[in-house]
């Protein structure tokens, strides 16, 4: 069983045979499908799921904190499995490639930052966009 299926089970979300596929999909992923790429993926398993069932799906499981949606620029929302760890991200803006990456300098700046303003931070999100330099 999958972290995805564990996940749907612990929070009492109904895994139906194309769901399972689904979240099997999402939970293989090494990187941040969008609906498309992720339907692509599932219908290689099961070519009866339709785009509107991965659409459906991948709302519910967002819906239900099981996965995050990233609206990168430029780009179709993607998604990738919530995990424990918080990462940031780094994308690449003529291919789209995104690398996730944890820094505990920016880490503290960003509480620096809060606190100088008289704020506790909770929560933030970062992500960087730039162009592989070359060689």
């Amino acid at each position: 069983m999958t972290d995805i299926e564990e996940k749907c089970i612990s929070k009492g979300v109904k895994l139906t045979g194309q769901r399972k596929i689904i979240a099997r999909v999402m939970s293989e992923a090494e990187d941040h499908p969008d609906v498309d790429e992720l339907y692509k993926r599932v219908t290689k398993i099961d070519s009866k799921i339709s785009i509107a069932t991965v659409y459906r799906t991948v709302k519910l499981f967002e819906e239900a904190g099981i996965l995050a949606k990233h609206d990168f620029k430029g780009g179709k929302a993607r998604y990738e499995e919530i995990s424990e760890s918080h990462h940031d991200h780094l994308i690449d803006v003529k291919t789209g490639e995104i690398i996730e990456f944890v820094d505990d300098e920016i880490e503290k700046l960003q509480k620096k930052v809060a606190e100088k303003h008289g704020y506790e931070l909770v929560d933030h999100k970062l992500e960087l966009y730039g162009i592989k330099k070359k060689n």
